[in-house]
């Protein structure tokens, strides 16, 4: 099996290291315009003559020929690039018979790679948008819980990347984009209200989430892009279904002030003589401030599905808390983003996708398979049964 990994950012290289330690995977190619490789996958690369299984192609996304020459003769291709280029790499790959995955996160892009579903089936590929974390993991968890019951009345999901040592005032540092953190901010959260899908305001419907010791007590609030196409599909089945972020306690009420002050706003506004959005001022001057290379991270997570089984309530729990890997240096967003989004492409080329064509996680991933996937990475997912409510 060849898999091509498109970014070879931070979960791009996560997932090209966790696609090496697959024997069924003989080549990995990371394709990106920068050519160096994170630390962690140094040891991977082929020496002049030698045989290694890593190798770097200088790949720049805006050039389809370029793309193309990459594809040529992969099984799978992993995507690890911005949202936006999710759609033309999706046709390409099509184009070049490779089963595709990719991060995801935008919802109207979902929608526009589903409506190439008839061209992926007659190439006879897998196409399979939102394989990260949220959405992703907590997708295919939702859809494991709902499969057990008879009937599901809820679907409730918490996640958060966190630093293990918070520091005030924000007690967040950068796990992945700062510009993708203000946007989940920003944007409208989707959730299912009475059984139709709605919009919510984003930093709102605060709570509270409890977690094992030393982590306790973390706050929770809607934001945009972890669900998904989720609501929609279960439009008039469920009554409730929403997605929240997590964080240490006091965040929320920080970030909307700043928010509803008008500095994470797009629109330019003049200083002096110059011209510039108060979103890119904010992002220059507080991502030095909250980027810790050194820091270690942790990821939590929640997915809760309430309904009946057997003519009894019953709720289904899945938890996860996930740590910075030290003897790697892979951070722990890193882990259960990246090795999600490798475990798929690595699953659509042994064939274990349930059908060929455009489905999200949730309509095509076994969610057994996928979960003794995670595991055997060290990505150890607790589920409990409560009867009654949880």
């Amino acid at each position: 099996m060849k898999v091509l990994v498109l970014g070879g950012g931070a979960q791009g290289s996560a997932a090209a290291y966790d696609l090496l330690q697959d024997e069924g995977v003989t080549e990995v190619v990371i394709g990106d315009m920068q050519t160096e490789v994170a630390s962690f996958l140094e040891p991977f690369l082929a020496s002049a003559g030698g045989s290694g299984k890593l190798r770097v192609a200088q790949v720049d996304a805006r050039d389809e020929d370029s793309v193309r020459r990459a594809m040529e003769g992969m099984t799978s291709v992993v995507c690890a690039l911005p949202y936006y280029f999710n759609l033309p790499m999706t046709k390409l790959a099509i184009e070049a018979g490779a089963h595709f995955a990719d991060l995801g996160g935008n919802t109207e892009i979902v929608e526009a790679q589903r409506e190439l579903d008839a061209e992926a089936v007659a190439a006879g590929v897998s196409v399979i948008p939102d394989c990260g974390l949220a959405p992703g993991m907590v997708n295919i968890l939702a859809q494991a819980g709902i499969d057990e019951l008879d009937s599901t009345e809820s679907v409730r999901m918490w996640v958060g990347g966190l630093p293990q040592h918070p520091e005030p005032p924000l007690n967040y540092q950068i796990v992945y984009s700062m510009e993708g953190v203000l946007d989940y901010y920003t944007t409208p959260g989707l959730v299912l209200k009475e059984g139709e899908p709605a919009e919510v305001e984003a930093l709102t419907g605060l709570e509270e989430v409890s977690f094992p010791e030393p982590l306790g007590t973390l706050e929770a609030f809607y934001t945009a892009g972890g669900i998904s196409t989720l609501p929609f599909r279960y439009r008039g089945e469920l009554r409730t279904m929403e997605y929240k972020t997590l964080r240490y306690p006091g965040h929320a009420q920080i970030m909307k002030a700043i928010r509803d002050l008008g500095l994470l706003s797009d629109e330019p506004v003049r200083v002096g003589d110059a011209e510039i959005t108060p979103r890119q001022f904010f992002i220059d001057r507080v991502t030095p401030k909250l980027r810790k290379p050194e820091g270690k991270d942790l990821v939590a997570l929640r997915v809760e599905i309430r309904g009946e089984k057997d003519g009894r309530p019953r709720a289904i729990r899945y938890d996860l808390l996930d740590y910075y890997d030290a003897a790697t240096g892979i951070t722990a967003m890193m882990r259960t983003t990246g090795y999600s989004l490798a475990l798929t492409g690595v699953m659509q080329g042994r064939g274990q996708i349930r059908e060929k064509g455009v489905r999200t996680p949730d309509e095509t991933v076994d969610p057994l398979a996928y979960l003794d996937g995670l595991a055997r990475r060290g990505i150890q997912i607790r589920k409990s049964e409560v009867e009654g409510v949880a």
